[in-house]
């Protein structure tokens, strides 16, 4: 490895932003402790603001020491699609129509099964949801089910153990739960194309095995929380009238259309600026859309791949030095402190793996999404959305990491010796 400067640099602030993440606590704490600056100190406690913040003080280095041209060359070459399309997903399906849609038919299943109401919701909504994110997509799955959650389950007075153990489960069945079919999961996205796996590949290689695990994972919580769970009262039936069904077939018709074209921008964004004129028009079916929680997250994930692309140098090297065994558990732990994507991208960038490096590395990969809150593109949109409910309303990174650590063993199994 001979790094240039620059990429030495934005390794030390990749380190130095990764440990932000770790600590947005204590910036909460300071905003109620230190009230004079207390609007600093909340915006470097957004968890989201942290790889956006730290990606720009790369570009203002990189401008001030190679020039403007090589700075804003540097950016024309990121590609992000990713971040684009996650905000224009998680406000589509996090629109009135689709969330009362979603949530009928969460509470009919729920209703539906013999079990007491805060069973049959928990397992309903961390099974189906994420499962259901193989088809559309990652990210609109995290949305609706986090939303789902926080309706649910986190407006009640349940332990603060309890909502991380839910945060853990849910953002581990969102990563592996996306892996039936080729587009909808962000690492098996980057591979896909380059590795030539189709829908029954990844259906036949990883739909049963992940299916197996999110069940798993989903009655665990429910075993081990039984009597908090039991405790909860009965789903309560909305009280708002549902929208005309036309209006809900609209807003489904536009949410296809941002997946089916989620790999072009300038169609899918077409389509979110004709989905966000059509809300304002019939404005009395909507509910404020999620505006800014989405561009807080699509910040967050572009800061990442601004970030991220100064990472290859020691990352590469890295993995490629490991054999099929070792790659996997390697893809794993790496999976932590850098997004999941990025690790399958750089794997698809090298010629002459065998089938074996190539599943561990993507099943790795997607098992490990759940450690930590940057490991998987939609885990912010989650982050976001649930943080709320939560002491400070802030989600310590420690929590979250021993939260999902049993999820991630069960998904290890699953994808390792099935």
């Amino acid at each position: 490895m001979n790094p240039s400067h620059i990429q030495i640099i934005g390794a030390a602030l990749f380190g130095v932003a990764l440990l932000h993440t770790f600590s947005t606590k204590f910036f909460e704490r300071l905003a109620h402790t230190r009230p004079a600056h207390a609007g600093l100190w909340h915006l470097l406690g957004e968890v989201e603001v942290v790889f956006g913040f730290w990606a720009f003080v790369m570009m203002v280095v990189m401008f001030l020491t190679e020039g403007k041209a090589s700075a804003t060359h540097y950016l024309d070459t990121r590609n992000f699609t990713e971040p684009l399309f996650v905000f224009a997903i998680m406000v589509a399906a996090a629109s009135k129509p689709i969330l009362q849609a979603s949530g009928w038919l969460t509470r009919m299943l729920a209703r539906a099964l013999p079990l007491a109401p805060g069973w049959s919701f928990t397992l309903v909504t961390l099974t189906l949801v994420p499962l259901m994110g193989s088809f559309i997509t990652e990210p609109a799955a995290m949305t609706l089910a986090a939303l789902l959650l926080r309706d649910g389950l986190y407006c009640h007075p349940i332990s603060t153990r309890l909502k991380y153990a839910v945060l853990g489960v849910l953002f581990v069945n969102v990563s592996i739960g996306g892996t039936l079919t080729p587009y909808a999961a962000p690492p098996v996205l980057m591979v896909a194309s380059a590795w030539g796996w189709d829908l029954s590949f990844m259906f036949l290689h990883f739909g049963d095995k992940a299916a197996l695990a999110v069940a798993i994972n989903a009655l665990g919580l429910v075993a081990l929380f039984n009597r908090e769970l039991k405790s909860l009262p009965p789903l309560a039936s909305p009280t708002e009238a549902a929208p005309p069904l036309l209006v809900t077939l609209i807003h489904t018709v536009f949410l296809a259309g941002i997946v089916v074209f989620a790999h072009h921008p300038p169609v899918f964004l077409s389509l979110f600026m004709l989905f966000l004129g059509f809300t304002a028009a019939y404005e009395r079916y909507q509910s404020p859309l999620i505006l800014r929680e989405g561009l807080l997250v699509a910040f967050f994930l572009a800061g990442l791949v601004v970030l991220g692309g100064q990472q290859q140098w020691w990352l590469e090297p890295l993995l490629m030095k490991m054999d099929a065994d070792a790659v996997f558990f390697g893809a794993t732990a790496l999976t932590a402190i850098t997004d999941n994507a990025a690790l399958t991208y750089l794997g698809s960038l090298v010629q002459g793996l065998s089938d074996e490096f190539k599943y561990a590395l993507v099943a790795g990969a997607v098992t490990g999404g759940g450690l930590t809150i940057i490991a998987n593109a939609p885990n912010p949109a989650g982050a976001s959305i649930l943080k709320g409910g939560f002491p400070d309303q802030a989600i310590h990174a420690g929590g979250l990491l021993l939260a999902s650590l049993g999820p991630t063993v069960v998904a290890l199994l699953c994808f390792k010796l099935i």
